[in-house]
């Protein structure tokens, strides 16, 4: 029972390390990369779609990304759901294909992506101490219905803790290396 409750902690909380992985890779650096338009939706006939499924996004070099439509009539609604994100980006088009040239981070915009990392980070430790949260009253309730003994639930309740500790210190770990890829010029 208690390794049960362990492995399933593991695996929630390796969840939660791969969601924080993704989202930080939608967080922009100093390079240009095809995961900062993942969280872009574009209205394809009434429906929001993710631009991933509607377009092909290139990065063919390091400050520029090009966004090729499957249905060249949603060029301007790609281009108008580009510029109303919250990138700071000024997309062009030829009819064909958009371009994006990414700016280099200012000294101020390089802090507000920091912050917002941290505050993923934060999201990400927050959501860990749920699961452990969890695993405890799962551990306290088979004590209570005397399933495991004192020293079980003592025993299970270490684990847990172990792994909280070590899963906070990975998202802490992903957090300071986005950190010094933004703030690195």
């Amino acid at each position: 029972m208690i390794k049960d409750i362990a492995k399933e902690t593991r695996t929630r909380m390796e969840r939660v390390i791969e969601d924080f992985r993704h989202k930080l890779a939608t967080v922009r650096t100093g390079r240009a990369s095809t995961s900062l338009l993942d969280n872009i939706t574009v209205d394809y006939y009434g429906t929001q779609m993710p631009l991933n499924q509607v377009a092909t996004i290139h990065a063919p070099e390091a400050s520029m990304l090009t966004v090729q439509p499957f249905d060249p009539s949603l060029i301007n609604d790609i281009e108008k759901a580009l510029r109303s994100s919250e990138l700071g980006i000024n997309p062009s088009n030829d009819g064909k294909l958009i371009r994006i040239p990414i700016p280099p981070l200012t000294e101020e915009r390089r802090k507000q992506m920091v912050k917002i990392v941290h505050e993923m980070a934060e999201d990400h430790k927050t959501a860990v101490r749920n699961i452990r949260r969890d695993s405890n009253d799962k551990l306290k309730k088979a004590l209570k219905e005397k399933t495991i003994s004192e020293d079980d639930e003592k025993g299970g309740l270490d684990e847990v803790q172990k792994q909280t500790d070590q899963y906070v210190a990975k998202v802490g770990d992903l957090s300071k290396h986005k950190e010094d890829e933004i703030l690195k010029v």
